[in-house]
């Protein structure tokens, strides 16, 4: 893959449920959050990882490049430079959720908070 693909909110979540059930250790898929710390730990996509420059070495520790990578922001435009980053080190199924987290809270999928 030279770029990223956009990837509705909707159909995000349906790819990191079906890996989830299938513990297939072969296909993993993974939505990161790259918004700030404030907003992340507010709330955040169920299962997301708090992507960040100091979550990267971990971030690569446990993913391969083969896995499903879904890249969250604010509104989807942060994510695209960030999805395009990845695909340039070599992850070759990047996705940029289209409309970021303010999509994913209309479409009401399901959120982590710490309330």
């Amino acid at each position: 893959m030279d770029t990223f693909l956009n990837i509705t909110p909707l159909l995000a979540w349906e790819k990191i449920q079906s890996s989830n059930a299938n513990n297939d250790a072969d296909k993993k898929s993974v939505i990161v959050d790259i918004r700030d710390y404030a907003h992340y730990n507010y709330s955040h996509p169920k299962t997301a990882f708090h992507l960040t420059q100091q979550s990267y070495p971990d971030f690569l520790a446990n993913h391969d490049f083969d896995d499903e990578i879904m890249v969250i922001c604010y509104h989807g435009i942060s994510s695209q430079k960030v999805a395009q980053t990845l695909v340039m080190q070599g992850f070759e199924k990047v996705y940029n959720v289209i409309g970021g987290f303010e999509a994913w809270q209309k479409a009401q999928l399901p959120i982590e908070t710490p309330y």
